[in-house]
């Protein structure tokens, strides 16, 4: 089927591939994007795809405003949507023993890395839930899962995500909503050039692979959606 599917973080790294990834399957996309002209003259341009395949929406993460906004336009854009996928997301590198006044930077991560989706997600609810087959898909990360070195504030955000994403998943059950939590390692994208890997970025899991996992669930029938899928490059143990 052809879904409606409200992503975030779509003007670059995964959240760009996989709304390419989704366009290129068919279905209609509604963009939130912090600038707009970050997909001017792309593929993901209404002017070159189609208006009638692609909206794009100003949104912030932060902003419960803009996402209300956003929901509500897309409903008056499309008549409908059964499909979320968060992929806006910051990182920064706040250690356990963090510095006077990095508490600003450890806000912001709970802000755009949970609060965000959950905010987004609160506002798409009655339509997920009114569509019968909604899905949530949400980009979480390996550090949702264990943590690694002294990445204290990252971690945090994404363990308190993957939660939020299990409350998803046992609301949304018999609605028929489906929630799955991707989380990848390490992924060729500007995030990553900020952090030190012994992984080259030529074998990291790339943005189009992501894409693709995306597409592929969304083509699954709801008795089949895995909850929780881990992507390595490298082998964790």
């Amino acid at each position: 089927m052809k879904r409606t599917i409200l992503i975030s973080g779509a003007n670059r790294g995964i959240g760009n591939a996989i709304a390419i990834s989704a366009l290129n399957s068919g279905h209609r996309l509604s963009l939130g994007l912090r600038n707009i002209n970050s997909v001017t003259g792309t593929v993901l341009d209404p002017e070159i795809s189609g208006s009638e395949k692609i909206m794009l929406q100003e949104y912030e993460a932060k902003n419960e405003y803009l996402a209300k906004e956003w929901v509500n336009k897309t409903i008056l854009k499309f008549g409908s949507l059964d499909t979320l996928i968060h992929c806006a997301g910051i990182f920064n590198r706040v250690g356990f023993l963090y510095k006077e006044g990095e508490d600003k930077a450890i806000n912001n991560l709970w802000k755009v890395n949970v609060m965000g989706p959950w905010l987004l997600t609160r506002e798409a609810w009655s339509h997920l839930v009114k569509s019968k087959q909604g899905r949530i898909i949400v980009l979480v990360s390996m550090s949702g899962k264990r943590s690694k070195g002294n990445l204290a504030g990252y971690s945090m955000s994404k363990f308190a995500l993957m939660s939020l994403c299990q409350t998803m998943r046992n609301l949304g059950w018999e609605e028929g909503i489906r929630v799955t939590a991707i989380c990848p390692s390490w992924v060729n994208t500007e995030m990553a050039d900020g952090i030190k890997s012994i992984v080259p970025p030529e074998m990291m899991t790339q943005p189009e692979d992501i894409g693709t996992i995306c597409t592929n669930l969304l083509n699954l029938p709801k008795t089949c959606i895995p909850f929780e899928m881990q992507v390595n490059c490298s082998l964790e143990i």
